[in-house]
């Protein structure tokens, strides 16, 4: 089976071919390429929605041929055309979308809809020998902080989730106070390698209440208030370089305690022995290092996809679609998409 994954939710334009050889099998990925828009939207400070769905458009065809040529294979060999169909930005997750449906329509072949988060939750299983085992799944990225108890594809139950600022959230509006280029969550982690987490006591929101949601609104208000004690009038061009490098370090050190405290604790409730971690600020440094001390100490195997696959990209729909293929689980082509799509019929943000 060759299936072919398209994401276009936000301001990545990415297209993959994955393939299962025949009679089953790990999957290969045959190819994986994202035309990123970040250069564009980083002088306005953030994603401008009508100017992704704009260059979405104009870098799709492109990018599409290349997903093609380094795979090897044409557009009439793919067996299921996939599409994120939310959550995102409704005007750039149609021209992916719209896409798919019609290559699949013109080809005569099946069509899925694949729901970005779940993407994010299976990606680290895209190149695990073992293939989708169950786990406890955290997905940590700029719009949602989940935590799923995954039985195999399509059996999921909601554990956990942001009730406010999720966590990658939580390091952009931080950033931008500090006036640090977009995206802000890479800057703050880059600052933090270079500072002393434990010079400001900042809040660890939630971490001990007895539920699995998350908060970090509470955090980003905490960073407002004590930016005026630090420079004049609060501007952070007036901090000193080490001071602004222990600042970014108390922030990823709180984000990444309450995270991990909270996973851990999800395991021990579940029964999990398996921790899978994904989304955008599952390449942040400082998390995957603390992760892999405290799954070690705890006798939690961790995984973790590659940094390739943390970020939006096309492999995890293509590897979502394949997995409901397999299971017959196909789209009809008047499946509208959803900007707030929800996780197998479960609430993902408050």
């Amino acid at each position: 089976m060759l299936v072919l994954g398209i994401e276009s939710s936000c301001d990545e334009t990415a297209v993959a071919l994955i393939e299962e050889p025949p009679g089953g099998g790990q999957p290969q990925l045959l190819s994986s390429i994202i035309s990123t828009q970040i250069p564009l939207h980083r002088m306005y400070g953030g994603v401008i929605p009508e100017l992704a769905s704009r260059n979405h458009s104009a870098n799709l065809p492109a990018v599409l041929q290349e997903a093609l040529d380094k795979a090897g294979r044409s557009i009439h060999q793919v067996d299921v055309f996939a599409s994120t169909a939310g959550p995102g930005l409704v005007a750039a997750l149609l021209v992916g979308n719209t896409a798919a449906k019609a290559l699949a329509l013109t080809a005569g072949k099946p069509f899925v809809a694949v729901n970005h988060l779940e993407g994010h939750m299976l990606s680290p299983f895209i190149t695990h020998s073992q293939g989708l085992i169950p786990h406890l799944s955290m997905v940590v990225s700029g719009g949602h902080s989940l935590l799923v108890d995954v039985q195999g594809p399509g059996k999921y139950t909601l554990l956990g989730r942001s009730v406010d600022d999720a966590a990658g959230e939580a390091f952009d509006k931080v950033a931008k106070m500090l006036d640090l280029p977009y995206p802000g969550g890479p800057e703050i982690d880059k600052l933090a390698e270079q500072g002393n987490p434990e010079r400001f006591s900042l809040p660890r929101p939630m971490m001990h209440e007895a539920h699995l949601n998350f908060s970090f609104s509470g955090l980003k208000t905490a960073v407002l208030y004590l930016l005026p004690k630090l420079s004049p009038g609060g501007n952070p061009h007036d901090l000193p370089k080490q001071t602004l490098c222990d600042l970014c370090a108390g922030v990823r050190a709180a984000i990444v305690d309450v995270l991990i405290h909270k996973a851990l604790r999800a395991c021990k409730q579940t029964g999990h022995r398996i921790l899978a971690v994904s989304g955008g600020v599952s390449c942040n440094q400082g998390l995957r290092r603390q992760l892999e001390k405290s799954c070690k100490q705890a006798r939690i195997q961790l995984i973790l996809p590659p940094n390739s696959l943390t970020t939006d990209n096309a492999a995890m729909i293509a590897f979502a679609g394949m997995l409901r293929a397999k299971a017959g689980d196909f789209s009809s082509l008047d499946t509208p998409v959803d900007p707030n799509l929800r996780l197998s019929g479960m609430q993902t943000r408050a």
